[in-house]
């Protein structure tokens, strides 16, 4: 495997982040700033950089290299295998009236299964339903295939989000990359470093991903008292304090980020679904607990291979990154610190993370974790 990185920032031009060398038809992400990727000439300028390169975009909450995490910026890291084929597919939730879970089932139907080994999901962030998304993929494979990645972000914005493939990104689009290859290995493991606080509530009344009632209360007011004067910064201000989840459905609690509140109607959009008679708690955190969350999150990750990684993709979450502010860089050193320098980091902090649970085959759309997956072939 070979990969080279590039940075762009809004005042200068291209520059190369790793040694430059010629790369044999690269799978090319291109992470950052939604802005700059809505420059109509992007497509075009990243193609003269790799002119033979399959070329998948999203737009982050900021992109991640083993040096920087930068939010005014985009990165390229571009992957040529030498043992690994990989297929890209599409969709988009625009095109199928906003159903989630058919997205996700249409999207992964569309990938072969025969040897598909890896799935890496770059979808569309500020309106899909990730918890039905993940599950129409999970509907969609077998033999335990790893479904990993994560929603896009703008930043701390919430207005829209972009991704695309081979062309200009645009909104509502979702791409996923499928690898195949006797000798490729994913292995991947999250974490969040988030601690429950205060009295446990039951959800009384819920809709899919949109809260209404916590113990027969509105829950948008309920969650205002707990802010106090905070919550003149909502929705903000609530990735800060996300809701611990314990469900009947799953084994294992949790976490949902607050997305946005409607105030008409008194409720919370959450980034995923909270099914009513669920129980929650309010959740805090501190830069100490997120970096060694990050790095027991990469130890266990590594723990489970039996080769070396080359390449870590690391998906963070935008909360965690409020959190961090200007120490941001603590959690990206963490996994640095146990990869290895010679692993090549890429990634970005995203509005919700897919992933499964330690120890578990499906896909989840989890929020304020760091996940991460190491590859090799």
């Amino acid at each position: 495997m070979k990969t080279v990185q590039l940075k762009k920032h809004k005042t200068r031009d291209w520059t190369y982040l790793s040694p430059k060398q010629a790369l044999s038809k690269p799978l090319v992400l291109v992470l950052g700033n939604r802005y700059m990727l809505e420059d109509n000439t992007i497509y075009e300028e990243v193609k003269a950089l790799f002119p033979d390169g399959e070329l998948v975009f999203g737009s982050t909450s900021g992109d991640i290299t083993s040096n920087t995490v930068d939010d005014d910026s985009i990165t390229i890291t571009a992957i040529e295998f030498e043992k690994t084929e990989f297929l890209i597919k599409k969709s988009n939730v625009l095109h199928s009236d906003l159903d989630s879970h058919k997205t996700g089932v249409d999207l992964l139907k569309q990938f072969p299964e025969d040897g598909l080994k890896y799935v890496f999901v770059l979808s569309e962030g500020s309106f899909i339903n990730g918890s039905e998304l993940t599950k129409g993929m999970n509907t969609s494979t077998t033999n335990n295939v790893l479904i990993t990645g994560g929603l896009c972000g703008d930043a701390a914005r919430f207005e829209k989000t972009l991704a695309g493939y081979n062309e200009n990104p645009k909104p509502g689009e979702i791409v996923a990359i499928g690898f195949y290859g006797e000798s490729f290995e994913a292995s991947f493991s999250i974490h969040g470093g988030w601690t429950p606080f205060g009295p446990e509530r039951v959800v009384t009344k819920s809709k899919s991903n949109v809260l209404y009632e916590l113990d027969n209360q509105p829950a948008l007011d309920l969650y205002k008292k707990y802010l106090g004067d905070k919550s003149k910064e909502l929705p903000a201000a609530a990735l800060l304090y996300p809701l611990n989840v314990k469900s009947s459905e799953e084994k294992q609690s949790f976490v949902r980020t607050i997305l946005n509140i409607d105030e008409a109607d008194n409720t919370m959009i959450l980034a995923g679904d909270i099914p009513e008679h669920s129980k929650v708690q309010l959740m805090m955190t501190n830069v100490d607990n997120i970096a060694n969350a990050s790095e027991r999150a990469a130890k266990q990750a590594l723990e489970l291979r039996s080769t070396k990684p080359q390449l870590a993709l690391l998906v963070s979450c935008i909360g965690r990154k409020l959190v961090l502010d200007q120490r941001v860089e603590e959690e990206i050193e963490e996994v640095v610190a146990v990869v290895g320098n010679d692993t090549t980091i890429c990634g970005f902090y995203s509005y919700g993370e897919i992933a499964p649970f330690h120890g578990e085959n499906n896909c989840q759309l989890h929020n304020q974790t760091m996940t991460i997956t190491l590859i090799s072939e």
